[in-house]
């Protein structure tokens, strides 16, 4: 029976936590971006927003819950071709980013679309009173008073990331859950 031991795998596991942390780190800044946008795009639209458009804001939702509603796994695969067309591989930690953030930006964005619906009507009002753009409402008045939940939501969409980036790890992206695979499947386990 072959053993592993921790300290002849530690250069392996190192090399994909690397990997790991690569592949979390750049889709949580993608994700962040696009998810903002969405969020606010969604909030703007909505009914009650400073711009409603709701043939938009229903296309964006429709998109947005049917992205959330697919399971991470199913959207990786369907994914493949798109990732190689993109980074002109399917396989490895630089495409693993792709459907990573393609995954989670739904995600946060309703996250960014819950926080800013939570900000008072009258401070959007009183920035209205005195003149303020929407886009300077968007700035200066529902950004900063959504921090809060914003920085609790993107924490829950980095620890999400982690999780989607040992499923991509399983199937060729790398990373954490590909080591765990390629060890799982290696090596015996004692029982």
């Amino acid at each position: 029976m072959n053993k592993l031991q921790w300290y002849d795998a530690f250069p392996e596991v190192w090399e994909a936590t690397l990997e790991t942390l690569y592949m979390v780190a750049v889709s949580f800044v993608l994700t962040v971006v696009g998810g903002v946008l969405v969020g606010i795009v969604l909030q703007l639209t909505s009914p009650s927003g400073l711009w409603p458009r709701r043939t938009l804001n229903t296309v964006l939702g429709v998109i947005v819950n049917l992205f959330r509603s697919l399971p991470f796994l199913i959207l990786l695969i369907a994914l493949i071709g798109f990732t190689r067309f993109i980074v002109g591989t399917a396989i490895g930690p630089t495409a693993a980013i792709v459907p990573l953030t393609i995954g989670a930006i739904p995600f946060f964005g309703r996250i960014v679309e819950s926080a800013l619906r939570e900000v008072p009507r009258g401070r959007v009002e009183a920035a209205q009173a005195m003149g303020a753009t929407n886009a300077q409402i968007v700035r200066k008045v529902l950004l900063p008073e959504a921090l809060s939940p914003l920085i609790a939501g993107a924490t829950l969409t980095l620890v999400l990331l982690v999780g989607y980036s040992a499923m991509a790890g399983v199937i060729g992206g790398g990373g954490l859950g590909g080591r765990a695979h390629r060890d799982g499947a290696d090596h015996a386990v004692d029982r």
